[in-house]
């Protein structure tokens, strides 16, 4: 396909007949080359009135040919790029600031027990001399509880701050400030629970066990014959997993000894005769108590996304009408190491009443262990397997969308996490690892017989990424040939309301999964609900934006490093946000794969919000958190273009 770049005609280029026929367009544009760049694949329909033909895109193999047919002027060319995939490995790194030690935040200087050995600035004045200017408008934690942890360091300190000939005081105690702790946020890592992972010494007896009886079942290949998805028969194609059935059939025995996991503080565990009896997961007990229940039919599920799928835009997410929410994918080795980092994409906000946490993993001792942390450390409604990772860090080390070629380590992974969790065990896949060679519905089977609550599809393989549309004939059969034993969640290409009714209407899958929609519009949740279209305006979308950065700067802090934290993901947002075009520009409805033209909007805001140019993002963070550095850039996480 070729490649489209943005071009601005010069007056040289005006011997075509003009087109008459357009009211909107100029009397210099060629008709040829008005029509190629309007008509192009892949693009959206907009009234032609507000297109920016200054700014239209034109093919490179038309613009070669415009040049050809100049005398001695020639336009700049663009070289030749190669497929655009992957992440930005080499982006600008992020700015870190020198910040005020805690200590004297608090005004107790003999506190600090590092002294001058301390990384943090011990010069109040210095440091208050040296600080950002402050931004507009109250603080947000200040607000909210009338105290704010983050004393003459947060970028509202004016608004809380009295700064006289004797020092800086602030209007509350900072001291309990500091020690209050933030009761609408959950899932956070204890110190305690940290030394121990960092140690090695916080004790998992459940999962010794498993791994033991596993590691033995390996040792006498029990799963010989069965080892791996690439030696199924090629032509079992058909959709009923009538040969898988047969081989989970001989694996009862397994599971019956694997789930009978006993330690002397802990109670039997679930038993085979329970699984294979039960026709709905959810019914089934653990222990002495039932089983926590999640209820999927129906629902509005906002898919686990990397990077932007953070607590401030689920909390976005979820007052549109989101049902269930999941945060991003975590490494389980890096869980079990205790990192923080990893820990932060656990946490749960109290609006979240159905939330789940997404573990990855490539190993079933490191899986179980993992899973038998989560059930005692965190609380949480699911937790999900990720099966649908395609990025290669996750994928060459057997993880992720690996995961469905990997018979044996999927079987030991599942049967894991069953016999420690007492919370649904949720999958997550794609319809195949290569384009044309779907299997998921061999993998299907497998999780039903081990006890799955919930599969959720990706209507796409791992090489298609995004550059084909959600094969959903494929979801829907696999659907049928679950059945009622197994719920299917489906996901892909879901953009408003009537392409929610188009699926849920055939009344094949349980729920939909939203994820790129999502992204791009979050009230996507209401326009699904109440069934209607809804041409948001571009204050309304502004306001949207602030609520974000308020929610950040309350997860992430109202420090420096917090405010910019919160631009750096507002900006990684941005990226999808600026996809969405206005309902009341379009000449046909949006699709989820088509790109705009580049448009004019209907008020300067919304012609910035529809802007590709990360110059644009940066300036509308720079309304809502102030002004970024001289040195500041920025580069999306993901370099993959395609819609």
């Amino acid at each position: 396909m070729d490649e489209v770049v943005p071009l601005k005609l010069s007056e040289k280029l005006t011997d075509e007949e003009s087109l008459q026929s357009n009211n909107f367009a100029p009397t210099w544009m060629p008709r040829e080359l008005l029509e190629s760049a309007l008509t192009s694949p892949g693009q959206a329909k907009i009234l032609r009135q507000y297109i920016n033909y200054e700014l239209l895109p034109v093919c490179t193999n038309y613009r070669r040919s415009l040049i050809q047919q100049t005398d001695s002027e020639t336009l700049p060319l663009t070289s030749e790029r190669k497929r655009i995939r992957g992440q930005n490995k080499h982006r600008p790194k992020i700015i870190k600031y020198k910040s005020l030690c805690h200590a004297y935040i608090m005004s107790e200087p003999q506190s600090c027990k590092f002294g001058d050995n301390c990384k943090y600035l011990h010069d109040v004045e210095k440091y208050w001399n040296s600080k950002l200017e402050d931004l507009d408008g109250p603080c947000p934690l200040y607000s909210k509880s009338e105290l704010c942890k983050y004393g003459i360091t947060c970028r509202f300190a004016k608004s809380h701050t009295n700064v006289n000939d004797e020092g800086y005081a602030q209007l509350f105690d900072i001291r309990r400030a500091m020690q209050t702790v933030n009761h609408s946020v959950c899932n956070v890592l204890n110190k305690q629970v940290q030394n121990k992972l960092w140690k090695k010494k916080y004790d998992l007896p459940k999962s010794i066990i498993f791994i033991e009886k596993w590691n033995a079942i390996c040792e006498r290949d029990e799963f010989n014959d069965v080892n791996n998805l690439s030696n199924i028969d090629n032509h079992n194609n058909e959709m009923n997993g009538t040969s898988m059935n047969i081989e989970c059939k001989s694996d009862h025995h397994l599971l019956e000894n694997l789930t009978d996991v006993e330690a002397s503080s802990t109670p039997k565990a679930i038993s085979a005769a329970e699984i294979s009896n039960s026709a709905d997961y959810n019914e089934t007990p653990l222990n002495v108590r039932e089983r926590k229940t999640v209820d999927f039919r129906g629902k509005l599920y906002l898919a686990p996304l990397t990077t932007v799928g953070n607590l401030p835009f689920r909390r976005i997410c979820k007052e549109f009408g989101a049902d269930i929410t999941c945060g991003e994918m975590a490494m389980s080795s890096c869980l079990l190491a205790g990192q923080m980092s990893e820990w932060a994409l656990l946490k749960r906000h109290v609006s979240e009443d159905i939330f789940g946490v997404q573990i990855e993993g490539s190993h079933t001792d490191t899986m179980t262990r993992c899973g038998e942390l989560l059930s005692r450390e965190v609380d949480v409604d699911f937790v999900d397997v990720n099966m649908g990772c395609p990025i290669d860090l996750v994928f060459n080390k057997g993880g992720g969308c690996a995961l469905m070629k990997r018979k044996k380590k999927l079987k030991g992974i599942l049967m894991g996490l069953k016999s420690v969790l007492d919370v649904p065990l949720t999958v997550k896949m794609r319809t195949g690892i290569e384009s044309g060679k779907n299997n998921a519905h061999q993998i299907l089977p497998i999780c039903r017989d081990i006890g799955v609550a919930m599969a959720a599809i990706h209507g796409r393989s791992r090489e298609a990424r995004y550059t084909q549309l959600a094969d959903w004939s494929y979801i829907e059969q696999c659907a049928d040939s679950m059945g009622d034993s197994l719920p299917i969640v489906g996901c892909g290409d879901v953009y408003d309301y009537s392409d929610y009714e188009e699926v849920m209407e055939r009344g094949k899958i349980t729920g939909i999964m939203i994820a790129r929609g999502a992204l791009i519009k979050p009230w996507i949740f209401t326009e699904i609900k109440e069934q209607r279209v809804w041409d948001i305006s571009s204050k309304e979308r502004y306001d949207i934006l602030k609520k974000y950065r308020d929610y950040g700067l309350e997860h992430w802090g109202s420090d420096t490093e917090g405010v910019e934290k919160t631009r750096r993901f507002l900006l990684e947002w941005l990226s999808f946000l600026h996809r969405y075009i206005p309902v009341g520009i379009l000449e046909s409805p949006q699709r989820l794969n088509l790109r705009p033209p580049m448009f004019i909007g209907r008020d300067d805001l919304e012609t910035l919000f529809g802007s590709t140019n990360c110059s644009d993002w940066v300036k509308i963070t720079e309304m809502l958190l102030g002004k970024v550095p001289d040195c500041f850039d920025f580069q999306p996480k993901h370099k993959a273009n395609s819609y």
